[in-house]
């Protein structure tokens, strides 16, 4: 079943909205303990709408996860490019990098990944148009952490998830979430491209093992969001519960 996410919905028993504000009024960082993304100017820009829905099919004795998110302006210009995002799970599931065999970023670009390693898939919506495939492996960084790559085979992207525990009054709702950084470059960031619409489900079996599993019972509600970050300082929080098959 497909439940929409919330834009501005209530955390801590604050509302927050899309709008660029003080950052005081802004969701704070779901999971700042990781890897930080490289200090950048922030650029006047469109304020980006967000929304979408999230959703928990069953996959074997595991789940598969999947965020279908939608950003629009309000004048129909291209949204401002991101920053990072944090996909957040409910505190019943657990993921099983160990079980999986790990794919890096040299096996990736030699087209080399091992059986067992893709552990996701997806699609992107570019604007003003274009559409591509979305996979995600099992990885292993070399920090030791572990999380998955986001890649976009037809642009060459890559993306760095790194699996970490959430902070604060995240905990109330979430265990986990998967943090992803986008690189800056020698774009500007006013010029940067940006997804209108991004769909990316985290789920696989392999060798009678589950990337993800719920501990909930079927039929409780699980939790699911995401954290944005834009290249304007802009920091908006989704959320929505569905659920659990």
């Amino acid at each position: 079943m497909k439940v929409p996410f919330v834009l501005g919905a209530v955390l801590a028993a604050l509302t927050f909205a899309a709008v660029p504000a003080a950052a005081s009024s802004q969701p704070a960082h779901p999971a700042p303990l990781g890897p930080q993304r490289p200090n950048e100017p922030t650029v006047a820009g469109q304020e980006n709408i967000e929304s979408g829905t999230a959703w928990v099919d069953r996959l074997g004795a595991g789940v598969a996860v999947t965020f279908d998110g939608s950003r629009t302006t309000p004048t129909g210009e291209k949204p401002a490019a991101p920053r990072e995002f944090v996909f957040l799970f409910d505190n019943s599931i657990r993921f099983h990098p160990l079980a999986f065999p790990t794919c890096s970023r040299t096996q990736l670009a030699e087209a080399a990944c091992p059986p067992g390693s893709k552990v996701g898939a997806g699609r992107a919506e570019f604007y003003p148009a274009g559409t591509a495939e979305v996979a995600v492996y099992n990885t292993r960084f070399a920090n030791g952490m572990r999380g998955v790559l986001i890649t976009i085979p037809a642009t060459g992207t890559v993306l760095d998830n790194t699996l970490e525990p959430v902070v604060g009054a995240y905990q109330r709702n979430y265990t986990w979430g998967l943090h992803e950084i986008v690189p800056p470059d020698a774009t500007p960031p006013a010029e940067r491209g940006s997804t209108s619409r991004f769909v990316v489900t985290f789920g696989a079996s392999w060798r009678g093992h589950d990337f993800v599993t719920s501990a909930a019972r079927p039929g409780s509600q699980l939790d699911l969001g995401v954290w944005s970050h834009y290249v304007t300082g802009q920091k908006t929080l989704t959320e929505g519960s569905t659920p659990r098959p």
